[in-house]
């Protein structure tokens, strides 16, 4: 070293009281990382020489996006199942309007669902401007069952050179205003191969409601030059698929230290429960942080009813104090992270379209743990009433983490009016409300309850309690009004046989004349494969 040089600083970790560094990989958890089961589970092949950027602000990630989309010059697409009419979606309307009448292509998909309340005038300047735009799964006669499967992604390709993806909607609750904070949320920027892949991710969504991109415009990620040295995984969740559930059940399995999440809408199915409690039982640190004020009170409350068990077996819970956490990460050992749309909850894992990415960097990874860190430091833990509090594992200058009993203080009324209060005050909004996971969770609780399966805590007798006062209700409207209830099925069931019956017709005759016009031209190859096939997705 010349005199002239400095030496070099020393690396910054944080450092646990057991002595387990954060900051740092676990030793020997990248050497032994199974690459070939996360191909199989993710449904992805791994796309090597991606550079990767931390998104977790609501103002600078828009800023973000606004830029790619100012700098495109072949294409945009952009995909989101929200877009409010207030002040943040009227900025990137004029950002896609100024780009499609430049002359460049800009696709945009919205969710029916999750834009109900955006006015249909909102849509109109789009199209005027010739921004091709397309509603995701508006409800249907034909399809009655349709409504309960939903596009969650979120997601903006420019070029096939950078994508974003994350959790972030486009809305003021997320760029927060001079009253309210914005919402915390966490996003990547891709760029490299990985840019490209999503590209065609957005397109597989577009070809199921019309025809297809271009194919001028495809992007192959195999043509596209490294820019840097991350591997990525693209998980695409698609309904009856289990790629995030199969991924965050082999990750919680291989990992060797710790294993931390957040999840905003955190109504875990039991599998993904056992996956962590096994970790968790076996001495991996597995941390759970979940927002305390739910912008969907009642998930918040379902939430809290698969506590006990997860708790029970040393899985330790955080319930985040701010505005609202919305971010959707995992990271596990300093070496893996996930960062998408995907909730933990069965509407999300299992009726979805969504869209995450898994990789594997030190240093992403190291960023996400010091953020969760961070997070923490604004977070109440959650205890068991009978467990006496331990104090937490501490970080070089972090306070205590205050704690709290699963029981909270104050009767169910009073917090179900505190909950109100601040429901009807807060942002309105979020990407989730009561949906299939929301009616498994209270099921479950009120069987396992009926048959003495499990003792009940405060927020298990509030789901019971409002699952019975609901049965009594409609049971005394039957009982009394029993017209109700007959017309009520007869409607039901023919809007189901119709429907059904239509269906099995137009297939059968769909099919006869496909075979039909195989036997007339027995010489022609046979298709080839839907993207969805065995050859391209290994998990089937």
């Amino acid at each position: 070293m010349s005199g002239g040089e400095s030496p070099p600083a020393p690396q910054r970790t944080l450092s646990l009281r057991d002595g387990v560094e954060v900051g740092r990989p676990v030793p020997g958890a990248r050497e032994g990382f199974p690459l070939e089961a996360m191909h199989r589970v993710t449904g992805s092949a791994r796309l090597e020489g991606n550079r990767i950027g931390l998104q977790f602000e609501g103002p600078s990630t828009f800023d973000r996006w606004i830029e790619a989309i100012d700098s495109a010059e072949r294409f945009v697409h952009f995909e989101n199942y929200i877009l409010r009419d207030d002040r943040i979606g009227r900025v990137f309307r004029d950002a896609l309007v100024a780009k499609a009448r430049q002359g460049v292509p800009v696709r945009l998909v919205y969710d029916w669902m999750g834009c109900w309340a955006t006015p249909r005038r909102y849509w109109k300047t789009f199209r005027e401007a010739g921004v091709q735009v397309r509603a995701f799964n508006r409800p249907s006669v034909r399809d009655p069952l349709g409504v309960l499967q939903r596009d969650h992604r979120k997601l903006v390709c420019v070029d096939g050179t950078v994508a974003f993806v994350g959790g972030f909607c486009v809305g003021q609750e997320w760029a927060g205003s001079a009253d309210q904070p914005p919402w915390r949320d966490t996003g990547v920027e891709i760029r490299g191969p990985a840019a490209a892949a999503a590209t065609r991710a957005f397109g597989r969504i577009w070809a199921e409601m019309g025809d297809p991109v271009p194919r001028d415009l495809d992007v192959d990620p195999a043509a596209v030059e490294a820019v840097g040295t991350t591997p990525v995984w693209l998980i695409e969740g698609e309904p009856n698929r289990t790629r995030v559930f199969r991924t965050l059940s082999l990750i919680a399995a291989h990992a060797r230290r710790r294993l931390w999440i957040t999840d905003p809408y955190f109504v875990a199915p039991r599998p993904v429960s056992e996956a962590l409690a096994a970790a968790a039982s076996n001495g991996v640190d597995v941390r759970v942080l979940v927002p305390a004020h739910n912008n969907w009170p009642w998930v918040g409350s379902l939430s809290r009813g698969g506590y006990r068990f997860l708790l029970e077996h040393g899985v330790r819970l955080f319930e985040w104090q701010g505005a609202m956490i919305h971010a959707k990460t995992s990271v596990a050992d300093g070496v893996w992270c996930r960062v998408g749309s995907s909730n933990l909850n069965a509407a999300s894992l299992l009726g979805n379209w969504e869209i995450d990415v898994g990789v594997l960097d030190a240093e992403l990874a190291g960023q996400l743990e010091g953020l969760f860190l961070a997070d923490l430091a604004s977070s109440v833990e959650i205890i068991l009433p009978s467990v006496r509090p331990v104090a937490p594992e501490r970080v070089r200058g972090e306070m205590d983490t205050p704690v709290t009993s699963l029981d909270p203080e104050g009767s169910v009324p009073e917090r179900l009016v505190g909950e109100l209060r601040q429901r009807t005050s807060g942002a309105k909004g979020g990407s989730t409300g009561w949906r299939i996971a929301d009616f498994v969770r209270a099921g479950s609780i009120f069987g396992d309850a009926l048959a003495g399966h499990r003792p009940l805590g405060r927020e298990d007798r509030t789901v019971l309690g409002t699952v019975s006062i609901g049965a009594l209700v409609l049971a005394a409207l039957f009982a009394f009004v029993p017209q109700v209830a007959g017309w009520f099925l007869a409607f039901v069931l023919a809007w189901l046989g119709i429907t059904g019956g239509a269906r099995a017709f137009l297939a059968a005759r769909r099919a006869r004349e496909h075979d039909a016009s195989l036997a007339a031209s027995p010489s022609e190859p046979a298709p080839l494969p839907p993207p969805d096939s065995p050859s391209e997705h290994p998990d089937q």
